[in-house]
């Protein structure tokens, strides 16, 4: 690719229209290499730009076997263009996108055969907050065994604030993209949600669903939705003071209480 067409990835039309996205700086992008280094199949082909600065950065913590992923030494004026950051440190790479990440809505990605009888899915109903996406992308990768669905309408997980929040949880999480509401009941049996009024998640039934659903941060998730998938209300104990919890924060609990 052209750097001109590099620098067109920070917008969502171009990633899709290219099948690639960015990851900018020194730990992303380390994370990045230590991904291609146990297993540089789940990657793809990696162009990584840097400046001279770099250059010997790179040579010390690139194992020479990797074939997937190679380098490209820009100037700083060439790395300011690419980078989305008042002050790139200098390093920035193109990743391609998942099959699954494409945004198709015609063809999503059906469960697989192989995946852990154990492993829970995390519905997100179009999510807008990108730190949120992040932070949350971090806690399904720390506890493992879930994979993320999100609804048509959502922020896009490869977008450079998502990516820089999730802290390279981006490259241990399953995702879906795409995967309309209406769709879940064709694929789930069971399902839970939160509400002020539901079973406390400390209960010993809150494990038993294969899909929980998490809403929009302002509206939720719509009511005529829950009740057409019949799914079960739990709630997560508060003090009462205030009425509400922080999106990416209620799932990081809930996480935790399913994987305890």
């Amino acid at each position: 690719m052209k750097l001109s067409d590099v620098k067109k990835l920070h917008q969502k039309k171009f990633r899709t229209q290219f099948g690639f996205y960015l990851v900018e700086g020194e730990h992303l992008v380390l994370e990045l290499i230590n991904v291609a280094q146990r297993d540089s199949s789940t990657l793809g082909d990696i162009t990584l730009y840097v400046t001279a600065d770099y250059e010997a950065w790179v040579k010390e913590r690139l194992d020479s076997s990797v074939s997937n992923m190679k380098v490209e030494t820009v100037s700083s004026q060439q790395m300011q263009q690419l980078s989305d950051t008042k002050s790139p440190q200098g390093i920035i790479a193109r990743v391609p996108l998942p099959n699954s990440a494409l945004y198709s809505e015609r063809s999503q990605t059906s469960i697989s055969a192989n995946k852990s009888s154990a492993e829970k899915y995390i519905y997100l109903y179009e999510v807008q907050d990108p730190g949120n996406l992040g932070t949350i992308l971090r806690t399904l990768a720390w506890f493992g065994d879930f994979t993320l669905l999100l609804s048509p309408n959502s922020v896009d997980p490869y977008n450079s604030k998502v990516v820089r929040s999730s802290m390279g949880a981006i490259f241990h999480v399953n995702m879906e993209l795409n995967v309309a509401l209406e769709s879940l009941g064709e694929r789930f049996e069971r399902f839970a949600f939160l509400d002020m009024n539901g079973s406390n998640i400390t209960s010993n039934t809150f494990g038993d669903y294969q899909c929980y659903l998490f809403g929009n941060e302002a509206r939720g998730v719509p009511v005529e939705a829950l009740s057409k998938l019949n799914a079960t209300a739990y709630t997560i104990a508060g003090s009462g003071k205030i009425d509400s919890l922080n999106l990416a924060s209620a799932v990081n609990i809930c996480a935790y209480e399913l994987t305890r």
